[in-house]
């Protein structure tokens, strides 16, 4: 096999961590364990090496886990030595593990490579002028570019080693020649070498993967793996007895494998391919405990053959450029090369790590592991934990530990049991020993329900969950009898410290005494000092270590009397219900009567437990009323059982129980719910809710805190009783805003003169408030009354229909009677009946006409109607009167009679009607028309008579007498109106891009160059698919302007009422910019004077991500961050590649905001009235691009430099595109012919829309059948 074909071979797939992919995990190879042997076995494995060498140490065998054959059918391989010049070239395959390359006869060569980079020089003359007689498949590196080797080899190669000598290996395919190797065998790997003064190997053959050792012939014997043959000979018959004999007895009965476990602990930290600097291909590396393996490719690895291992303890990896690092050891220094910048943070990590296990110390862990129970980790029991959190006693393994970092030092102190020797003192240790994780574990996990116990292999989410849950909220501790009595609590600390009960001193501490108490003892003034005085060194180091520890907080967070929490004595009651398993997520299928259970179910003392028949004694589980959060009320037959009801407990799990007894069902839900909820919330026992329970919450007045709230919802109506405040309503339908804020953790209730933030401190129960409250809050029905309403009590789809129209369609010919696409309008139906609140009506998004036919769709379609179907009758009767006196009088009197929605509803709609027909001169719809067109579709008639356009012209009519108004008022309204009309006719005019031409369907616009003047204005035509590039190369060809070197020509979108201004990426196109800008903004074409250093800066960053301090200002404090309005505050920004996020300090963990980079919009400039503290600002504008959710946020940084604001600049615009900034080639001065615009890219092409509503459709018809030949039509109407 040629070098090339190999080198293709060894493509490197994406590089996986261990332990996330699966199937990568399980085709692992076995890495050996490196443990002691016992001392039969050591005495075996000494007498098979010759008598000259001493006796060295040996290491225990230990069986790894059996491995499937793998299908490779290549061969061992082997390098020719340079003396065998004149033997023809042979496979790839039959050759060493070591890549090699041509030496120069007159240099020595070793294997693997070097830190001069020879390699890196491709001057083929090498190859072909120096007469190189090796074959072309491998290479050797000159000894100069290695670190001078001692003489003496390093001990750590030496210590395990079972024999060691002189071998020839003969290579597969029958060759007839020997290589003369050093070859090593220890309990792990059969290493052989081009020396026996080189320190690392050719090859090395993991004995675990050996299958059979046997003497082949005279001098010779085979080691054979599952697919391999390796055929060495020694020098006589007594040596190759030796190193059969030895060979075998490191084998035998070993469990023959060829993947690791994945539940192994010597699975791999870390693997995947990395170039050694100087080849031209990659090794496949392997990072595991304290040793760095180096792999010819992936088969290698999973066969257990490989090139050589680095052991760690003499290591030290080095940040080189931005893909490389350096792995220097006493011997040679190794380059290597990642695919990615994070990729090589991720290996010089994972390489650290191993240095730090190879440097650690095992001596106190040895002697903590001394008591049995501290040798599994008390969270999770995992194997071998060597990390201890020092103050709550509990000895952890690492995965646990990092969770136990999330905490902070003042819940949870981490230390290492093998790096941080210096904190473990003596008595530290004692402390450990005496406890234990078994003991230490009955105080904090004595209440532990089984479904949320952890196992090794649980994941960080559930470890995290777990771990804050024992520690910081001391759920599953157990309570001392005198918790809750501070003054008790003391007393009892300072009694016991005097004595040696450890662990009774840890529980009165984290069950609240105060170890900083006064003893009232003038001789020993605190806890501390009465313990040392006793001589108990023991309970000193325990209270040492926990004299600034943050204590577990309480059940029930705020300021609510704790009284209110205590379950109710007086409620009990019992009887049999059906339950389904506990769940740690939302149910969102139906649970049929096979997936439930039967269960005796009790409910006593503020207990509910259920029991496997009403003859057990002992519960399947309890559930105590100070757990309950929340209780919600099925909808009928919702499940297999008729009648069903949900539990959520504090700890994530939700219950599921039912029957089919309505009666049963009702007083089930009355009597717990009376357990859990406080005396101050009882009124909401006396509701019919669907749903109840305590959430946290803050409001308007202060967003610094949180407070308790006990929550009912019933119907689209949410009570609340809060803290220290009297109970109160909020009708959900009437909320001017309702979103989830903050990554899924804030419902915001926006309301008059009030916002209510709704915390989400449960995920599970929060998820389900939340769908409640947003279905209760969507339309409810067909009626008007079960619609969304405004603060006025119009249904939000009315407000927003009328209102769109009149900012945009009032002056459209037609309007109401021309109809709308009925895909569109039916589409828009259903969104309003979704979520009326959520939609935006946007000019240009949407067709005016199929705004005012979903506004008539609604009436038609509406249960009910209007009028009333108990009184449309009478309304069509009066409009028969011929007295027109007595018929407003009627009218009158039937409006009053109307429900107040629907009064409410039909005064919007005919002072609507009474506007537009007051512009009829626009519109061509007078009274008469509009009253053609909305009678039959109020009264829902067929419309056969005039009867109900009668009705509908009166109301229109005598709009003012019949509904009261004020006529000043409604002069008022006429005159803003007029006012939006001629804006728009500005509008038009100042912006001919809203004009559409007849004969391209291009869209025309002002932009501007340099500056804003009339001078300065070009008219420009923009097709759906010019970029920005293409824009100002249009500006500048029509002024003759030619672009210079390092001149960066840009469009710029700016906004003159924010003070802001953007250059517009050279791709971004243009034309949704402008549908997007107001009559506020414009686009200018400027040269761009900070691109220049822009580039330099990110042509010399080495990583993508950007962080520092910057000075914040919202645009108002909408999510309860507790910032004073008007002020900027410092906060500490991560700018990575997918998001921004704010942090309250450099310190600190958790971000406080985080914001996806593409959806983010930066402008240069902050707003003068906000008075910023530094003139070098930037305006952030976030907009969701979730059609279902749109929002729109502003908020403002200043930092202290203008290099450090364009360096920012920079960095967002880097990640935003890619790196690609700026065009390569500069900007192309070629001007964009386009004759057809692209309908591809989206634009919208005009046609001339002129004739009959027949030759209108005509036209849009041909239209989509041939684009160009309507766009040349057009000359025609001209």
């Amino acid at each position: 096999m040629e070098e090339d074909s190999l080198l293709t071979r060894c493509d490197s797939p994406p590089l996986t961590k261990t332990g996330t992919d699966e199937e990568q995990r399980d085709h692992s190879p076995q890495i050996p364990p490196r443990t002691k042997m016992p001392q039969t076995q050591e005495n075996n494995q000494q007498s098979t090496q010759p008598d000259t060498r001493p006796a060295l140490p040996a290491r225990k065998i230990i069986q790894p886990p059996r491995l499937d054959s793998v299908g490779d059918n290549s061969d061992d391989y082997e390098d020719p030595d340079c003396s065998y010049s004149s033997v023809q070239q042979r496979h790839m395959a039959d050759r060493d593990m070591t890549l090699q390359v041509p030496c120069l006869s007159k240099k020595r060569y070793g294997s693997l490579c070097s830190d001069d980079e020879l390699l890196d020089d491709d001057d083929n003359t090498l190859w072909n002028d120096q007469g190189f007689s090796n074959p072309k498949g491998s290479f050797y590196l000159p000894l100069s570019g290695r670190l001078n080797a001692p003489v003496k080899e390093d001990s750590s190669q030496l210590s395990a080693v079972i024999k060691m000598g002189w071998l020839d290996k003969n290579p597969p395919q029958g060759a007839l020649y020997y290589q003369r190797r050093w070859v090593k065998l220890d309990v792990d790997y059969l290493r052989y070498f081009d020396n026996d003064k080189e320190v690392y190997s050719k090859g090395i053959i993991s004995t675990a993967f050996i299958t059979n050792v046997a003497s082949v012939g005279e001098l010779k014997f085979e080691v054979v793996t599952n697919n391999r043959t390796f055929i060495f000979r020694a020098e006589s018959e007594a040596e190759k007895k030796e190193w059969v004999t030895a060979l075998q007895d490191c084998t035998r009965g070993r469990h023959r494998s060829s993947i690791i476990n994945p539940g192994s602990p010597l699975t791999p930290d870390y693997q995947g391919y990395l170039e050694l600097r100087g080849l031209r291909s990659k090794l496949y590396t392997v990072v595991a405990s304290d040793k760095v393996f180096l792999y010819k490719n992936l088969d290698d690895y999973r066969l257990g053959v490989g090139i050589t291992y680095i052991d760690m303890n003499v290591g030290n990896v080095k940040d080189s450029d931005r893909r490389s690092f350096d792995l220097t050891t006493p011997y040679r220094i190794f380059s290597f090369i990642a695919e990615s910048e994070q990729m090589r943070e991720q290996w010089v990590d994972a390489m650290r790590n191993a240095i730090g296990e190879a440097l650690s110390n095992s001596e106190v862990a040895e002697q903590i592991w001394g008591e049995p129970s501290n040798s599994f980790c008390a969270d999770c029991s995992a194997p071998k934990p060597d990390w201890a959190a020092i103050n709550l006693f509990v000895v952890i393994c690492k995965r646990c530990a990092g969770e136990h970092r999330g905490l902070g030092p003042s819940v949870s102190k981490v230390r290492s049991l093998k790096m941080d020797k210096k904190v473990w003192t003596e008595e530290l240790i004692k402390v450990f020993l005496l406890l234990g994780n078994e003991r230490v574990n009955s105080f904090w996990a004595a209440n532990v329900p089984p479904s949320e116990a952890l196992t090794p292999s649980s994941c960080s989410e559930l470890r995290r969950r777990f771990i804050t849950n024992k520690y910081r909220q001391g759920k599953y501790r157990k309570y001392h009898p005198l918790y809750g009595n501070q003054k008790e609590l003391n007393n009892a600390l300072c009694i016991n410290v005097q004595c040696s009960d450890v662990l009774e001193t840890l529980s009165l501490i984290f069950c609240g005494s105060d170890v900083n108490c006064s003893t009232g003892m003038e001789g020993y003034p605190s806890p501390l000092s009465l313990a040392t005085g006793h001589s108990q060194p023991l309970q000193a180091e325990l209270i040492r270590h926990n004299l600034n520890t943050e204590l577990p907080q309480s059940e029930v967070g705020g300021g609510m009397d704790l009284s209110h929490y205590q379950p109710s004595p007086c409620v009990s009651h019992n009887g049999f219900l059906f339950k389904t398993a506990s769940m740690a997520r939302a149910i969102t299928e139906r649970k049929g009567k096979e997936e439930f259970s039967r269960r005796w179910c009790t409910l006593n003392d503020g207990t509910f437990s259920y029991y496997e028949s009403d003859k057990n004694s002992n519960p399947n589980g309890t559930l105590k009323a100070s757990e309950i959060v929340c209780l919600a009320v099925d909808t009928p037959e919702k499940h297999g059982y008729d009648y069903t009801f949900e539990l959520y407990s504090e700890s994530e799990r939700l219950y599921l129980f039912g029957t089919d007894d309505a009666e049963s069902h009702k007083e089930w839900v009355k009597s717990i719910a009376k357990t859990f909820i406080p005396a101050a919330a009882e009124p909401l026992l006396r509701l019919g809710f669907e749903r109840i329970g305590r959430l946290k919450c803050k409001d308007g007045l202060n967003l610094q805190t949180s407070k308790v709230g006990w929550f009912a919802l019933v119907g689209s109506t949410l009570h609340a009783h809060l803290e220290d405040s009297k109970g109160e309503e909020i009708h959900l339908r009437k909320l001017n805003e309702l979103s989830i804020q903050q990554d899924n953790e804030v419902l915001v209730l926006v309301e008059k003169g009030r916002t209510l933030y709704i915390e989400g401190e449960r995920k599970l129960d929060f998820a389900g408030w939340c769908g409640a409250i947003q279905a209760a809050a969507g339309s409810g029905g067909d009626t008007l009354s079960q619609q969304q309403l405004t603060e006025t009590d119009t249904p939000v789809i009315v407000h927003s229909c009328i209102d769109y129209i009149t900012q945009c369609g009032l002056t459209s010919e037609g309007i109401y009677r021309k109809s709308g696409v009925n895909s569109r309008v039916a589409a828009l139906c259903e969104r309003f009946r979704r979520d009326a609140r959520s939609l935006r009506l946007k000019e240009g998004e949407h067709q005016v006409d199929d705004v005012s036919n979903t506004l008539k769709r609604f009436f038609r379609e509406l249960e009910e109607g209007l009028f009333t179907s108990e009184d449309a009758s009478t309304w069509l009767s009066v409009a028969a009167n011929q007295d027109e006196r007595a018929k407003i009088s009627q009218y009158k009197q039937l409006l009053g009679k109307l429900p107040h929605v629907n009064k409410v509803t039909l005064q919007a709609l005919i002072n609507h009607l009474y506007c537009v027909q007051r512009f009829s001169e626009l519109n061509q719809m007078n009274l008469h028309n509009l009253a053609i067109v909305f009678g039959p579709t109020l009264f829902q008639t067929d419309g056969k008579d005039y009867t109900a356009g009668r009705a509908i012209e009166d109301l229109i009519e005598h709009y003012t007498l019949i509904f009261e108004v004020d006529e000043q008022q409604l002069n008022k309204q006429l005159e803003e109106i007029k006012a939006i009309i001629q804006m728009r006719d500005k509008l038009s005019t100042k912006f001919p891009s809203h004009q559409r031409t007849e004969r391209d369907g291009h869209f025309i616009c002002t932009v501007y160059l340099e500056e804003k003047k009339d001078t300065a204005e070009q008219h420009v035509k923009i097709p759906g698919s010019m970029t920005a590039a293409e824009l100002t190369c249009e500006v500048l060809d029509r002024r003759n302007i030619s672009v210079k070197d390092k001149e960066y020509w840009s469009c710029w979108e700016v906004c003159d009422k924010e003070e802001m201004e953007r250059p517009l990426h050279y791709q971004e196109r243009v034309l949704p910019i402008l549908h997007s800008v107001g009559t506020d903004s414009h686009l200018l074409i400027k040269k761009q004077p900070a691109m220049e250093a822009m580039l330099l800066f990110l042509s010399n960053k080495v990583d993508v991500s950007k962080h520092g301090m910057i000075k914040f200002r919202e645009e108002r404090s909408i999510l309860g961050l507790g910032l004073p309005t008007g002020n900027f505050h410092d906060k500490y920004f991560i700018l990575n590649s997918m998001s921004l996020r704010m942090y309250k300090e450099v310190r600190s963990n958790r971000p406080e905001r985080e914001w996806p980079v593409k959806n983010l919009k930066v402008y240069f400039g902050v707003k003068k009235k906000l008075r910023p503290p530094i003139c070098w600002g930037l305006t952030v504008v976030y907009e969701s691009k979730k059609p279902e959710k749109p929002e729109r946020q502003q908020w403002y940084l200043c930092c202290e430099t203008q290099s450090e604001m364009r360096e920012w600049y920079a960095t967002f615009l880097s990640i935003q595109y890619d790196g690609d900034v700026w065009p390569q080639d500069g900007l192309q001065m070629t001007r964009a012919s386009r004759v057809v615009p692209d309908t591809r890219h989206g634009n919208v092409s005009l046609i001339p829309l002129r004739g009959s509503e027949n030759e209108m459709r005509n036209s849009v018809a041909a239209f989509s059948q041939d684009p160009l030949a309507v766009s040349q039509s057009a000359n025609h109407w001209d």
